[in-house]
């Protein structure tokens, strides 16, 4: 028999809560009147509202559908979902990662950032939250409620700090969670989304699915922004063969064979001379492996336009 109370924040003030890891597992979350609280749900769950929240810190682990901040004041956040909303909220900065286009309502002075953030467990429950660690639109928030001539969002500092926002728990019970906030172990890729793009070079690098997949991805992000690229954003998403010829063009030959294992994870990467350091790090380190690459800086953007707007249109943006 299910207990509400074991699934539910309420009333609280100046108190440090949590949830460990299986003790959610997948049911749904309600965090509601809370004020100057740390609450973490470290496992992953259904949905999770929150209601007239004031000044808390707020970490949730990996939610199914969807997350729903209502009439929520000047707290601070790390969320992984598949929707994002907020209505009627004021000042919440948020280090998302959401599958589809995060969405604000009657909302104003909304920060947004990248999603980093690691502990042993996370992995898996993205996993069983049906999440992929590659689809991640955290910066491209839809204002249902615009006001013309004000913002009522924006990004926040690209060298903004998790644990300076959401600090580590101080509670022993919660201690035991081993926790990294290093941006480099961070369990999903770190990408600049909608920022300026510091180059007008992009590439396109795609990965075919196999046991190494994931793997393989972050290899190429971790050889890539060490060499000092950027990584623009990433997509998981089947294609078919049709897709492939838009997207792949000359080459879709070769590719079509391997699509049929699942879906392809895309990474874009940007600066200059992007497209001669990805061919070199694919040849270099995944010899045996087949990868699309963009063969030339005049053909990159094209395919980084093509295969985004084709993904796109799949997750139905």
């Amino acid at each position: 028999q299910i207990d509400p109370k074991d699934y539910t924040f309420s009333g609280l003030k100046d108190k440090t809560v949590g949830r460990l890891p299986g003790k959610v597992a997948g049911q749904q979350f309600v965090i509601q009147d809370c004020e100057n609280c740390s609450i973490y749900v470290f496992d992953h769950s259904a949905t999770i509202t929150i209601d007239d929240c004031v000044n808390c810190q707020i970490f949730l682990g990996p939610i199914k559908g969807s997350v729903f901040f209502r009439d929520c004041k000047d707290c601070k956040c790390v969320v992984a979902c598949q929707q994002f909303r907020t209505r009627d909220c004021r000042k919440l900065e948020v280090f998302l990662c959401c599958a589809t286009q995060p969405i604000i309502e009657s909302s104003t002075g909304m920060k947004f950032g990248c999603f980093q953030y690691y502990y042993p467990e996370l992995a898996l429950q993205f996993k069983d939250a049906g999440l992929s660690i590659f689809n991640n639109t955290w910066s491209n928030i839809h204002d249902f409620t615009p006001v013309s001539g004000e913002n009522n969002w924006g990004l926040l500092p690209e060298n903004a700090v998790v644990q300076d926002y959401v600090p580590l728990p101080s509670s022993e019970e919660l201690k035991a969670v081993r926790i990294s906030t290093d941006a480099t172990r961070s369990i999903i890729p770190i990408t600049r989304g909608r920022r300026q793009k510091s180059s007008d070079e992009s590439c396109l690098a795609v990965f075919f699915a196999g046991d190494y997949t994931t793997a393989n991805a972050r290899k190429l992000i971790d050889e890539m922004t060490g060499k000092g690229f950027q990584l623009v954003q990433t997509k998981e998403v089947s294609m078919k063969a049709e897709d492939a010829q838009r997207v792949f063009q000359q080459c879709a030959s070769e590719f079509i064979p391997l699509l049929e294992k699942g879906p392809v994870v895309a990474l874009e990467f940007n600066g200059d001379g992007a497209v001669e350091g990805c061919q070199s790090t694919i040849n270099d380190v995944f010899s045996g492996t087949k990868v699309f690459v963009s063969e030339s800086k005049a053909s990159a953007s094209q395919d980084v336009d093509n295969f985004y707007n084709f993904a796109d249109m799949q997750m139905g943006m």
